[in-house]
């Protein structure tokens, strides 16, 4: 059995050293605690804005001026845009799957009235990207509707982006690819007509990038957990060292520590040596 306590036998949490200890656990904690926050709130964001992205649009919604949907979000983002002017320069988009099969977009440039031209794909074909296989744009003026999606980039799912395609191939549909290539100012999106003709099926609006619950909104999950551990390692390590310490404190007021033993050379001093020491007696 333990001898019992002496006066001040946590006096030594206000040495140098264990003050050291605690500004760190201190500081350590809170900072762990807010990390992990802000990691869950990073992933709660994520599962919203999928939530958003994915939402079914009203079957009887209305298209609405392009320019009123710009810039992109998760908002407008497959929203129904409608824009006008003449069709121009036509592209093809290889590699793209539908249904999973291989295929190809046809992409045709439309030279709106605000003098900006927007890429609008007209449909997915089957097969190897073939120009002869692409049906002709309608000639004139023509009112367009599609959905509107954002400009993709190099980590965008299913797009060519190794580059050395044929002329008249696009891999990237962005106007950052389309702007050393055609002689309008390009707007930064793009549409998918969902009724198109000429045998060509339509391409389906996909989510804005990073709105998916994907590998990063995972991690997100991952780190909450870790910061949280982390906050929980500390107190446990400081939980830990006070144990020793007072444990320490214990054996050596019964003398049961070896003198010769570095350990009990590091050993803080107990209430009756301060008393000895300092004249002082401790408060009980």
């Amino acid at each position: 059995m333990h001898p019992p306590y002496r006066g001040g036998v946590h006096r030594f949490l206000l040495t140098p050293r264990w003050w050291g200890i605690n500004v760190f656990v201190a500081l350590a904690v809170p900072f762990c605690l807010f990390m992990g926050s802000w990691q869950l709130g990073r992933f709660e964001a994520r599962v919203d804005s999928h939530r958003e992205a994915t939402a079914e649009r009203p079957v009887d919604q209305v298209a609405a001026p392009l320019d009123s949907l710009l810039p992109v979000d998760t908002q407008t983002s497959g929203r129904l845009a409608s824009a006008s002017g003449e069709y121009g320069e036509q592209m093809l988009v290889p590699e793209r799957r539908l249904d999973g099969r291989s295929g190809f977009y046809v992409l045709t440039l439309l030279k709106t009235d605000s003098g900006k031209a927007v890429p609008v794909v007209r449909g997915w074909l089957p097969g190897p990207a073939d120009p002869a296989r692409a049906p002709a744009a309608p000639t004139g003026r023509v009112e367009v509707t599609g959905a509107l999606q954002a400009s993709e980039n190099a980590g965008t799912k299913g797009v060519h982006a190794q580059g050395g395609l044929p002329a008249g191939q696009l891999g990237v549909i962005a106007a950052a690819t389309l702007v050393n290539l055609v002689p309008h100012d390009l707007y930064d999106a793009w549409l998918t007509v969902q009724t198109p003709a000429d045998g060509m099926l339509p391409v389906p609006a996909q989510a804005p990038t990073n709105t998916g619950l994907d590998l990063k909104a995972f991690q997100n999950l991952g780190y909450t957990g870790e910061w949280f551990v982390f906050a929980a390692f500390v107190l446990f390590m400081w939980f830990r060292l006070y144990r020793r310490e007072v444990e320490m404190l214990r054996d050596r007021e019964a003398g049961l520590l070896d003198p010769s033993d570095p350990a009990a050379a590091a050993a803080p001093a107990t209430a009756a040596e301060d008393q000895s020491s300092t004249g002082i007696a401790p408060v009980r």
